[in-house]
């Protein structure tokens, strides 16, 4: 019976690949030309359809849409985000989408963040964790998330390669990267105020929040330099309100017995949703690991539907 939801789940529209192909290829180093270029929505179902899946949320991965030093990047966040509306209204009730912007370019995110929700109805916006080495939290990027809140969106965030690449031969920048860029996002959004100034976006990290789980004492320990003002404003709440409040998917995690433990040591079992990483995960073999990890049933539940039915309560 197709009964989870997918919260992190990929896809790529045929001008965007046949446009950026290379970029594709030099970012991630994992999956040959071919994964890209025989992608299709009838694709997507058929592996879902194995791992009953019901709903996948879809979004545009690293590199994204925005590329520095190029004016494309409206362009491309159009495409691909009117080729998510398409699978949309073509196979209703199994895709949704986060809409890829170009958050540097902030006129040109503000202007399609309008025509996503407003023209396209998609169910939140996705994002990358940095560009161009600018984390989120960066406070040039305020003026997005503002709108965001106005807007109480679901904002989906996915890791990028934010400064250190390909570290050293024979393993690739998102091996070790992508969970670490995944951790500095979440520490700028805190540090910098923007959890606290944008409490009505709820935002989606992959991967169980990357390397945060390990590391979180040491972000906690960084308030104790501030002053009693700094951190009213930071963290009014605390540390803990802010994180907890956060969802997290378990793509890559889930196969990891002690990551998964690690992340349901730090958050409530009500913030964890599925992810599949699709197609560099394989979707069945995320849906079994979860099987294996010994939940109960109600946190199990949780995890494939439940918790992404309070956000996106249209695809119940």
């Amino acid at each position: 019976m197709l009964r989870i939801i997918d919260t992190h789940h990929h896809i790529y529209p045929p001008r965007y690949v046949a446009q950026n192909l290379q970029r594709l290829l030099d970012d991630a180093a994992i999956l040959p030309a071919s994964a890209y270029q025989n992608w299709s929505p009838n694709l997507a179902l058929e592996h879902m359809d194995r791992a009953e899946i019901e709903s996948a949320i879809t979004s545009i991965t690293s590199p994204g849409i925005w590329f520095e030093g190029d004016n494309g990047a409206r362009a491309r966040a159009r495409d691909c985000n009117e080729f998510g509306a398409e699978m949309m209204r073509d196979h209703p009730g199994r895709f949704g989408m986060f809409a890829a912007i170009p958050v540097p370019d902030i006129d040109g995110s503000l202007a399609e963040i309008a025509y996503a929700f407003d023209v396209l109805k998609h169910d939140g916006i996705g994002v990358l964790t940095s560009y161009a080495g600018q984390l989120l939290g960066d406070p040039a990027f305020d003026p997005v998330f503002d709108e965001l809140h106005r807007r109480k969106a679901k904002v989906f965030v996915h890791p990028t390669m934010s400064c250190c690449g390909n570290i050293f031969p024979g393993v690739s920048g998102p091996t070790i990267e992508f969970p670490t860029d995944t951790a500095r996002a979440i520490a700028s959004l805190l540090l910098r105020g923007t959890f606290a100034r944008c409490p009505d976006i709820t935002f989606i990290f992959s991967h169980g929040g990357g390397t945060l789980p390990s590391i979180v004492q040491r972000i906690v320990g960084q308030l104790r330099h501030l002053t009693p003002e700094e951190r009213a404003r930071i963290a009014p709440k605390g540390v803990d309100h802010e994180f907890n409040r956060q969802y997290y998917d378990v793509a890559s995690v889930a196969v990891n017995p002690a990551g998964m433990a690690a992340v349901m040591k730090l958050f409530p079992a009500t913030q964890i949703t599925f992810g599949s990483d699709a197609p560099f995960g394989s979707t069945t073999q995320i849906a079994e690991a979860l099987t294996r990890l010994e939940f109960t049933q109600s946190v199990l539940n949780g995890i494939r539907r439940e918790n992404a039915l309070r956000l996106f309560p249209r695809f119940a």
